[in-house]
């Protein structure tokens, strides 16, 4: 919903009413996640997409019927593998869409959500999208953070989704996956019995973008910090040296930051800024200025990862001075190092490209092998798949001298 917020937010404004399909649920090959969403304007206009064009067409159809009617629809798409290209879903997989009118009546805190989300402010948007009652399928309840919003402003908890104690417990549970970054469907009893069934409840998690830490104004990191913006990340590179961290050397950075990089790491963690989506790249090949801020990274319990980049003996140096800094083998094993995956990178773009590789394959349970070479579903799901230890590559990668991802000392 994120990519289409700004078509859907122009229509609302001027009362218009939009047909919205969100994706609520995935298996197997399904090619996009939870929270997905495509719209039909009210001229037709379609934006956005449920499945990469698997299904759009039947979404559209639906989106219409919706619209015209106001009864919102939860509709599964998918079949085998083999009998995938007669319905249009050519991956093989399965999702379901919830397709519903949305307007002023409809969502009526949809510009606040908006200016939440544009703003980096952590808001959940809870929908039933099943229901015992129909007239309960596609009630909302928009979730904040407690104590996110001072009295006066944005109340914690708007709207309803028809009881008190529905309310109550999804409004403790979206604020879990707020917490986590988390988009997923709930399932309760008809009036929110936890160990029940009959209702479902989408929740979107609209928390601020995870960030990435570059530490080191190197030319590798000006790649690295392009990549981290490609995929979404908040990139804050920071260096002590003045000359080097420079907005003109680093455009796609969010902030650049002068400062000792543990200094600020140490900062940033005293208040609150990293979480467990957090990467860290620690890029400086300087021991003065790597072990010290590792020292900090390493210890974090809810930091996603942690790579630095160097040689194999500036690898074996690094973690020597670790260890003589009291970090134990547990915490020394969350370090990724050399940083980056196999892929026989020799430019800093090259380079920046494996190591976002290796942040992906972590995130979801990748192996790094060549997909032709596999058999099974594409994608990953992160549980189905535990990802290795963070200093572990795929077998047969990473081995030999250079590592193709170790710049010189």
């Amino acid at each position: 919903m994120r990519d289409v917020m700004g078509e859907l937010l122009q229509w609302w404004r001027a009362g218009a009413t939009v047909g919205v399909g969100t994706v609520v649920g995935t298996w197997r090959s399904a090619p996009r996640q939870p929270g997905a969403a495509m719209l039909v304007g009210p001229g037709g206009e379609a934006v956005g997409s449920v499945s990469g064009g698997c299904v759009e067409g039947a979404v559209y159809e639906l989106a219409q019927s919706v619209v015209a009617d106001g009864v919102p629809q939860l509709q599964r798409y998918g079949v085998s593998d083999d009998d995938a290209y007669a319905v249009g879903l050519t991956c093989g997989g399965i999702l379901d869409v919830f397709v519903e009118a949305v307007d002023r009546t409809t969502f009526p805190q949809l510009e606040e959500v908006a200016a939440d989300v544009e703003a980096g402010r952590p808001v959940a948007v809870a929908t039933v999208i099943e229901h015992p009652d129909p007239s309960r399928v596609g009630r909302r309840l928009v979730v904040r953070p407690e104590g996110e919003f001072s009295e006066g402003t944005r109340p914690a908890v708007e709207g309803s989704l028809g009881s008190a104690r529905a309310d109550d417990a999804v409004a403790d549970d979206a604020r879990g996956l707020l917490a986590s970054g988390r988009t997923e469907t709930l399932t309760y009893g008809p009036d929110g019995e936890r160990r029940g069934e009959g209702m479902r409840v989408f929740v979107a998690s609209y928390a601020p973008r995870p960030r990435m830490l570059v530490f080191g104004a190197i030319d590798f990191a000006a790649a690295v910090a392009r990549q981290g913006h490609f995929l979404g990340y908040r990139v804050t590179v920071c260096d002590a040296r003045p000359v080097f961290a420079t907005r003109s050397r680093f455009p796609d950075a969010d902030e650049v930051v002068v400062q000792w990089p543990h200094r600020y790491l140490e900062a940033e963690r005293d208040a609150g800024r990293v979480d467990g989506r957090t990467v860290v790249c620690v890029l400086t090949h300087d021991p003065k200025f790597d072990v010290p801020v590792l020292e900090i990274a390493l210890r974090l319990p809810e930091v996603g990862f942690v790579g630095a980049m160097g040689s194999r003996r500036t690898h074996e140096d690094r973690l020597e001075r670790l260890r003589e800094a009291g970090l134990s083998e547990d915490e020394l094993a969350r370090l990724s190092s050399p940083i980056g995956l196999d892929l026989g990178a020799r430019t800093p773009e090259e380079t920046a490209v494996s190591i976002a590789a290796e942040i992906v394959a972590l995130r979801w349970g990748g192996r790094g092998e060549r997909l032709a070479h596999r058999e099974g579903p594409i994608h990953h799901h992160g549980a189905e798949l535990a990802p290795e230890p963070a200093h572990a590559l795929p077998p047969g990668l990473g081995e030999g001298e250079p590592h193709p991802t170790n710049h010189p000392q």
